[in-house]
């Protein structure tokens, strides 16, 4: 365990990239923003568009196929979220807070109390008590599993239960009061912002029901409720099973490799790690900054079987002894620096021959 002091700043270890290469990855586009952010909204107008005719045209088991097409996609709302959150993805700094309002109100997310969390996780990664976003072991059952990843009837009980909680004032457990107690002004947003969503969502609710429109509110609203198990095989991959308490990304988060769609739908964070050790790189970067420092990584798992193989194997292993944790294998010493013009040329990624090192971590 860390001997570090509760908020004192970690001394990070992190690939080396020289500083003009970093200069011209940390440069945001409008354009790629655009794509990445339009296309992605373009993509949920598209599957919500058809899932809406086929109610009017098609059988019943036509339909639900395409709602839950839907679904799957919409639950990455939350990535495009994130990545706006971190004030990455466009040039232009109000296109940036434009999509964030989007993106929080279709989440629907909260994205006051999101960015004052997200922060201490990037500066405090698993390192609690200041980063208790995450907070290991993280453990998933079969059960959990289908309740959230196929339809999670409490979805609705949840929203309702939290926004209405927040929109009165009230704060509950150590890290939200660690999180705004200390912000009047903060706390000021997070309650109005909760209240816009109840207001929000009820409204989109009431009208759909008043009109008998009863497909929108599924197709909004309720959309996070359903076709969850795609979003919950890329984004619960991040960190689970990794080790806590270390100075080293490489070792806490970890990078798969995806196919072209759902790195798309994904934006870019099955470069977990990457994204941690530079923050400031967009996500559409991400990929350039991993062929730079690929041969400082540890091996990446190609695809979601092979990630969940991994997964599956490590928590096995601390449902055994709850005092393992998964240490990967890094090169040591640390090759030099490929440059990035080099790394244009570079093939594509493909994983790692070596095996990874298992070891037991004392509490």
């Amino acid at each position: 365990m860390s001997d570090r002091g509760p908020g004192e700043l970690i001394q990070w270890y992190r690939c080396k990239v020289s500083k003009d290469d970093l200069a011209k990855l940390n440069q945001r586009s409008d354009f790629w923003g655009f794509l990445q952010t339009v296309g992605f909204l373009a993509l949920l107008a598209g599957t919500g568009t058809l899932a809406f005719w086929a109610s009017l045209n098609l059988p019943w088991y036509a339909v639900v196929p395409l709602f839950f097409l839907h679904a799957s996609c919409w639950h990455f709302l939350i990535n495009g979220f994130h990545e706006l959150i971190h004030d990455s993805v466009f040039k232009t700094r109000m296109l940036n807070r434009v999509f964030l309002w989007i993106y929080s109100f279709l989440g629907p997310y909260n994205h006051i109390a999101f960015w004052a969390s997200h922060t201490e996780h990037h500066k405090f990664t698993l390192h609690p008590p200041d980063d208790l976003e995450v907070v290991l072991p993280q453990s998933y059952s079969v059960k959990n599993f289908f309740k959230t990843g196929f339809v999670n009837l409490w979805h609705p009980w949840w929203f309702l239960k939290g926004n209405a909680r927040i929109a009165s004032g009230r704060l509950e457990g150590d890290w939200e009061h660690h999180l705004f107690d200390d912000n009047p002004r903060l706390r000021t947003q997070l309650i109005w912002w909760a209240r816009f969503l109840l207001a929000g969502h009820l409204t989109i609710v009431a009208v759909s029901v008043y009109f008998g429109l009863w497909q929108i509110p599924l197709l909004i609203t309720l959309a996070p409720a359903y076709a969850g198990a795609l979003h919950f095989f890329c984004n619960a991959s991040q960190h689970v099973g990794l080790r806590d308490n270390v100075p080293d990304f490489r070792l806490c988060c970890r990078t798969i490799y995806l196919n072209p769609v759902f790195q798309f739908l994904y934006w870019h964070m099955n470069y977990h790690t990457e994204h941690h050790m530079y923050a400031a790189v967009p996500c559409y970067n991400l990929p350039k900054l991993h062929r730079l420092i690929k041969a400082e990584m540890p091996h990446c798992p190609n695809g979601l079987y092979e990630t969940w193989t991994v997964i599956g194997g490590i928590l096995a292993k601390q449902k055994a002894d709850p005092n393992y944790q998964f240490q990967a294998e890094v090169p040591n010493p640390a090759p030099g620096v490929l440059k990035l013009d080099a790394a244009k040329a570079a093939p594509a990624p493909a994983p790692s021959e070596a095996a990874p090192v298992e070891v037991a971590v004392a509490s």
